[in-house]
């Protein structure tokens, strides 16, 4: 039985230590957002620090107040744009365009900040809602990160949230007890399932979402902006005929509304992509550099940076039509 118990606090401490388990990263439920990342976290898992702050963003703490001096992009995605806990702080997409922004000196500002507001899983209507819930921070740029699949996501929903062991809503008690619940099989809610299941132009509506965020950007004196990164298989095989469709349909709302789009799979399929992808859609930090330097060489050419609002006067009108 000593030997029992040993070899159970041995454990404990082994997967505690080495992966992080029994402290995960906690959501809360929100009505608009469906769920965010709880506020006030530091850990780490497998050895990378995961930081949120007080707005759930995974970042330091900021300013409500942007100061005059400064460019403040506002990145907004799913987990692409947080990059889970394969990701440590220092390597995130949003710090990559930071550092690679920096240098560029658009407008001359004196200093550049870029915000990183994500979860997992987050979709447009997700990231159209966080931004009704918090504002823009007085960010000149909201630049919206997705990928192929987003263009296909439910409605924001808080169903599983605690039932589902990659979206805990406190800590176990043990991390062996963390451990077994992440191998065990889970099947979604009923009520998850008849989202995934719900008929409907699901584009059509995630479209309209962008348009929404796009209203509500430019009424606190931003702008936004969009870029897609591909899945790893669109990069061999190209796009499905229906993700082919839906990407199209993209394409031309981008245009119709005159916002700055940049399609990446171009680019990727140019390049050698192998050392840039984590998995079949996450991004390496390796794949979180190039694509930073990217975007900020993008942004640079494609937006009007010059500082056009005035600090303390942002507005965040009602959407038209709720999509929740």
């Amino acid at each position: 039985m000593a030997f029992g118990v040993l070899g159970l606090v041995v454990a404990e401490l082994f997967l505690r230590v080495r992966y992080g388990l029994g402290n995960p990263p906690l959501y809360v439920a929100d009505a608009r957002t469906g769920y965010r990342l709880a506020p006030n976290q530091t850990l780490r898992r497998r050895g990378n620090r995961i930081a949120i702050n007080a707005y759930s963003m995974r970042g330091p703490e900021i300013s409500l107040q942007r100061a005059t001096d400064t460019l403040r992009v506002l990145m907004v995605g799913d987990s692409i744009v947080n990059g889970g806990w394969w990701t440590d702080q220092s390597e995130l997409l949003s710090l990559r365009l930071q550092a690679a922004l920096e240098p560029l000196n658009p407008a001359n500002f004196r200093q550049v900040e870029v915000l990183n507001a994500s979860a997992n899983s987050w979709g447009p209507r997700n990231e159209l809602g966080y931004v009704l819930r918090f504002g823009t921070f007085e960010a000149q740029v909201v630049l919206l990160v997705l990928n192929t699949d987003d263009l296909f996501a439910i409605a924001p929903h808080s169903y599983d949230l605690g039932r589902n062991p990659q979206y805990p809503t406190r800590r176990p008690l043990l991390a062996l007890q963390e451990a077994i619940a992440r191998r065990r099989s889970y099947t979604p809610s009923a009520e998850l399932q008849a989202l995934h299941d719900q008929r409907g132009d699901r584009v059509g509506v995630n479209l309209e979402a962008l348009r929404q965020l796009k209203q509500v950007v430019e009424a606190a004196d931003g702008r936004l902006a969009i870029a897609m990164t591909p899945l790893r298989r669109e990069l061999e095989d190209g796009p499905r005929d229906y993700e082919q469709i839906a990407r199209q349909r993209l394409t031309a709302f981008a245009q119709a509304e005159g916002l700055p789009y940049l399609d990446f799979l171009p680019q990727f399929q140019q390049t050698g992509s192998e050392p840039l992808y984590f998995d079949h859609i996450h991004l390496s930090a390796e794949g979180n550099r190039w694509v930073g330097q990217a975007l900020a060489e993008w942004l640079a050419l494609s937006l009007p940076l010059e500082d056009r609002s005035t600090p303390g006067q942002e507005r965040s009108p009602d959407p038209l039509q709720d999509l929740w």
